[in-house]
């Protein structure tokens, strides 16, 4: 998905000019339109409207002139840059045009120096409107669909029902494998629902101590168990009124499971160390990995509480299941690590964008973002190629122009020609499942057949 500058100028010859200049001295590429209608209709087709990253306007055209088109851009395409064109010498027009938007003003002829500049000032400027946006939707907790990358493409299918979740105040489970945006979605549905704008509460279930769990989730009174020096809220008052997100829901205790669903029953908490009742009015959106009617089979997860939560179920598809908004979420990954860390504004190959394209991203868009994160740090350039980014092996499994090993890596011997004890090995085992799986615990544990509490705790024993 090269990115390229819509050039919208009624003269042909000054279209090709301004079309030269931008590719011989920026290397982007362009597409043409002879006029306002024409831009719109550019626009409106989704996969060029993805690859347009700034658009350059002649002030003066027929039918629809310069300020004409910048006004409906700003409109339907807020954080896409402009740049204005003019042989007019009128200081009146460029403030006119400013004060509506446009990032900059050139005169015809165009300098080619002043074109260079002022398109990778209007394209940094772009990228850190974006960003700020979005942490601006993040924080006011207005995130929408329309935010989510893929929101017309991959994920229209599951945005559609989200929408209808969000219109209606019931529980909402997601699933989907790890990395997939769970978190994500659920900040959309609360950003479109008629909760928009109050609290939005993510909780991580598999990370809570299991001897805090209802202390964190419901609040204590001050002296209710050691440790105790202050009273607590607790998470679901936090969120009064608002959205609490229980990650990995599959995670929590069966003790646990009880005491919330006595919750969802009653629309009431009781704080640890208090006898009294307080009412919530919270809306719960739950997520996870596990196949949670698998554990109720087991004894793992209460049925009960499943019926409960799973009242509007949503699948989210993997990374594999989406591929055409790989390149989205590359550029969108560039841009953001660019804006967060002062790092320079890189561009990539056109091979090295089919070659992530093409992988099957176990860790899905977790994996990618860091992937794509570590090539800008280690890139010296400006255009990061193949090489620049380093692959885990469970991103390149499928890919046949990526070789990994598949002889046994572990040795069943020690040093001195002994026989490694089950514990050494186990430990090995979990050392190189740890390390294929590029760290993730989650996906270590589950290659082992192991619970990541038991993958943790034998990790700590081995230190």
């Amino acid at each position: 998905m090269t990115k390229k500058i819509l050039i919208v100028e009624d003269d042909p010859s000054q279209r090709r000019m301004v079309g030269l200049l931008v590719q011989r001295n920026l290397g982007l590429g362009t597409v043409e339109a002879d006029g306002g209608r024409t831009a719109l209709s550019i626009l409106r087709d989704a996969p060029q409207r993805d690859e347009i990253c700034l658009v350059i306007i002649d002030f003066k055209m027929p039918e629809m002139d310069g300020i004409e088109l910048l006004e409906i851009l700003k409109q339907q395409y807020p954080m896409l840059p402009v740049i204005m064109l003019t042989g007019s010498k009128d200081i009146k027009v460029a403030v006119e045009a400013m004060k509506m938007g446009a990032g900059d003003f050139l005169n015809k002829p165009v300098d080619p120096q002043r074109l260079q500049v002022s398109v990778l000032n209007a394209l940094k400027m772009g990228v850190l409107e974006k960003e700020v946006t979005r942490l601006k939707h993040n924080d006011e907790n207005t995130f929408r669909f329309e935010n989510l990358i893929g929101h017309d493409r991959g994920l229209l299918d599951v945005v559609n029902v989200g929408r209808k979740a969000a219109s209606a105040d019931i529980p909402v489970l997601i699933t989907g494998e790890t990395g997939v945006g769970k978190e994500v979605f659920a900040r959309a549905i609360h950003g479109e629902s008629t909760r928009a704008g109050a609290p939005f509460v993510a909780i991580n279930c598999g990370a809570l101590p299991a001897n805090l769990i209802e202390s964190i989730l419901f609040g204590h009174e001050k002296g209710a168990f050691t440790g105790a020096v202050s009273k607590s809220r607790g998470r679901f008052r936090e969120a009064e009124g608002g959205t609490i997100f229980l990650d990995e829901i599959g995670e929590l205790p069966l003790d646990a499971q009880v005491k919330l669903l006595r919750v969802l029953q009653e629309k009431e908490i009781s704080a640890v160390g208090s006898d009294k009742a307080v009412p919530i009015n919270v809306r719960i959106i739950s997520a996870t990995n596990r196949d949670l009617e698998a554990d109720i089979g087991n004894g793992r997860f209460r049925d009960d509480l499943f019926f409960r939560l799973n009242v509007l179920p949503l699948c989210l598809p993997a990374l594999r299941e989406r591929k055409a908004d790989i390149p989205l979420f590359i550029h969108h990954f560039i841009e953001r690590f660019s804006v967060a860390q002062g790092l320079s504004l890189k561009d990539l190959t056109d091979a090295a964008e089919k070659n992530l394209s093409k992988r099957d991203w176990v860790g899905n868009v977790r994996e990618l973002e860091n992937i794509v994160h570590r090539a800008m740090v280690l890139c010296e350039n400006d255009v990061m190629d193949v090489g620049d980014f380093t692959l885990s092996p469970s991103s390149d499994v499928g890919n046949e122009d990526v070789s990994f090993s598949e002889e046994n890596p572990l040795c069943m011997f020690e040093g001195n020609g002994k026989l490694k004890t089950m514990d050494q090995i186990e430990q090995d085992a979990m050392q190189f499942s740890l390390e294929y799986h590029d760290n993730n615990v989650t996906h270590a544990a589950r290659a082992l057949d192991m619970a990541k509490s038991t993958f943790y705790r034998k990790m700590k024993q081995s230190k």
